[in-house]
């Protein structure tokens, strides 16, 4: 028991040793002979071979003070409501922000949990053509988690998709997270001639300085980046995350009745080389580009395709004709 100000009579603190001591499993009293004894504060920490189910109720310096056992019930009920509310406190709440082109997706998304609040943004132009936006509500979104899902498709699009995205960290938001499910410079990250510009580089470099919000650094959420070396074009001021789609093509994959006669193909040494661990629970085939005259021709490097069910899997898909090319070859082999 601990007591706080004012402090307590000596009549009553001669009887804390009862409390330390008390070990009956019967209701108990005592009372405090000292009439100036009107208030005080108690906290019980334990009792010996008892469990912590025990209340105090106090009425005034004339009234005894009263140690009531709760019932097991009783206990287990206030233990399940205080989980329950703590468990709806730390609910997440998102505020989820789309462009055009991902609009549907969002919506899928919310769909999906009811902690997700989808926003819309308005995408105007001026006359001159340059972007003309606006966020409804922006003072609603105080205080909020926010992401905004992006779609970087096309140059024609990003500049005002990044307007967006400067903005929303300071609108004094508790954080922000920018989902760009595809990083389109992907293949612009070698270098392999003078003069030549590594335009995945650049964007990296755009996106490392996005403003911080109330809770820190940006958060980057993008799948199957085309080269992992490219983590290392992001500065400090960005968390690259980066996501995988395979894990769900394998469990989908595992999951079909004839998963045994299923073999992975990958149309050349690159994809071979980005997904191969991740897939290895699969025989695997890999096919390669190589050029007679004029003409290029994907012909089978390793691995049998004669019998078996084949999944193509490449690391970037750009017009498709690789995997079209790709899926002749194994039809005849």
């Amino acid at each position: 028991m601990a007591a706080t100000s004012p402090p307590l009579p000596s009549s009553f603190q001669n009887r804390k040793k009862i409390f330390s001591n008390f070990t009956s499993s019967k209701p108990f009293s005592i009372l405090s002979s000292d009439k100036k004894c009107s208030r005080f504060w108690c906290q019980i920490k334990s009792f010996e071979n008892q469990p912590p189910n025990w209340s105090v109720e106090f009425l005034s310096g004339t009234e005894p003070i009263h140690l009531i056992q709760n019932s097991p019930s009783s206990s287990m009920s206030m233990a399940a409501a205080s989980a329950s509310d703590s468990a709806v406190k730390t609910v997440k709440k998102v505020c989820l922000f789309y462009c055009a082109e991902t609009k549907a997706l969002a919506e899928r998304i919310a769909a999906e949990s009811d902690a997700i609040e989808i926003r819309s943004i308005n995408w105007r132009t001026f006359e001159d053509g340059f972007p003309n936006l606006f966020i409804p509500n922006a003072h609603g979104i105080r205080g909020q988690h926010v992401a905004f899902l992006a779609s970087f498709s096309s140059p024609g699009v990003i500049f005002e998709q990044l307007s967006v995205i400067y903005a929303l960290p300071k609108l004094f938001i508790s954080s922000f997270t920018l989902v760009l499910p595809f990083f389109p410079t992907g293949t612009s990250e070698r270098m392999e001639d003078e003069g030549d510009v590594a335009t995945a580089f650049t964007l990296a470099r755009i996106l490392s300085n996005i403003p911080t919000s109330r809770g820190g650094p940006t958060s980057l959420v993008t799948f199957d980046i085309h080269a992992l070396q490219e983590r290392f074009y992001f500065g400090d001021n960005i968390l690259p995350c980066f996501e995988s789609g395979i894990p769900l093509l394998k469990n989908r994959l595992q999951q079909l009745p004839d998963s045994d006669n299923i073999s992975i193909a990958f149309p050349d040494d690159g994809a071979w080389k980005r997904f191969h661990k991740q897939l290895q629970h699969f025989p695997t085939i890999v096919c390669n580009k190589v050029r007679i005259g004029d003409q290029r021709i994907v012909r089978i490097k390793e691995g049998e395709a004669a019998g078996r069910h084949v999944v193509i899997v490449d690391d970037l898909v750009q017009s498709g004709g690789t995997l079209i090319e790709c899926q002749g070859i194994l039809r005849m082999g």
